[in-house]
């Protein structure tokens, strides 16, 4: 038999790979993502360039904020 524990991690892993999902699919009509000030962004003829320091940043702190509260829900 499957233990509880599996079951929820299974489900949490679900939950994480549609909100991903989402986030891939409207991500191109959040207006400021890709483009805040820290961003790199070079283009020139035939070279194309694009280093999004700022916005990793602020995503990765956004996620770290998120998986805080849920495991101090726990």
């Amino acid at each position: 038999m499957i233990s509880d524990q599996f079951a929820k991690s299974l489900i949490l892993l679900g939950a994480i790979i549609i909100a991903v999902g989402v986030a891939v699919y409207f991500g191109r009509h959040i207006p400021f993502i890709g483009r805040l000030p820290g961003d790199i962004r070079v283009e020139r003829p035939g070279f194309r360039f694009y280093a999004p320091i700022t916005t990793g940043i602020l995503l990765s702190l956004l996620l770290s904020a998120i998986l805080y509260f849920i495991s101090r829900k726990r």
